[in-house]
């Protein structure tokens, strides 16, 4: 988002500068103010002449004069700056807002483009029992099951595909592949003798098409 008249986009460092302008712009009013104070505390608009209309003796005309003069033209860039900062921050905020967006929407977009490529699932994982072969490995419940050995969406017609491909594998790393929170995990299961009932120690039943 560039500036108008071309120019490049607001910064948070131009931002900070434009504070300590204004800082330094308000150290000068403080230090006019203290020059006014001591000159015996004439301020902005105490009369300069005595009773006579005589201007006074007892105080720094020319100082007095230049330091309310400085203090108008500080005032005045002070306010002119407080403008310019409160601007800034709103471009920044803006093009804050407008990044969150963009990444928003990027993250949408990778997501939708994650989920249409993803490959069709054939069975879930119910239940894991705990120690056993498949908890292990680092099989979850709810996990879908897109390849199980040889076993996909293709061939496999009921359980006992995979419990086939199980009895066949005692022993030996079968490589599952299983859609977790949106996204493909390749788990490398292998069915083996443990403590529990059965090769593998989790529960699986077919989806619904």
């Amino acid at each position: 988002m560039a500036e108008p008249g071309g120019g490049r986009p607001v910064t948070v460092s131009d931002v900070q500068q434009l504070v300590r302008r204004k800082d330094e712009i308000e150290a000068q009013i403080k230090a006019c103010y203290e020059l006014l104070e001591g000159q015996k505390g004439v301020g902005m608009h105490e009369p300069l002449v005595d009773a006579e209309g005589f201007p006074r003796a007892d105080i720094d005309l020319y100082q007095v004069r230049t330091a309310r003069h400085n203090i108008i033209c500080l005032q005045n860039d002070h306010k002119a700056l407080m403008k310019q900062v409160e601007e800034a921050l709103h471009k920044l905020h803006a093009r804050e807002k407008e990044k969150h967006a963009k990444d928003e929407a990027e993250a949408l977009a990778e997501a939708m483009s994650q989920s249409q490529s993803l490959p069709q699932a054939f069975a879930r994982v119910n239940a894991v029992s705990p120690g056993s072969p498949a908890s292990v490995s680092g099989l979850q419940v709810d996990d879908e099951i897109v390849e199980f050995g040889s076993v996909n969406v293709n061939n496999f017609q009921n359980l006992q595909n995979i419990a086939t491909v199980v009895q066949h594998s005692e022993g030996r790393p079968l490589s599952v592949t299983v859609i977790r929170g949106g996204r493909r995990v390749h788990v490398g299961l292998t069915p083996k003798r443990w403590a529990g009932k059965g090769l593998l120690g989790c529960n699986i039943i077919p989806l619904q098409r």
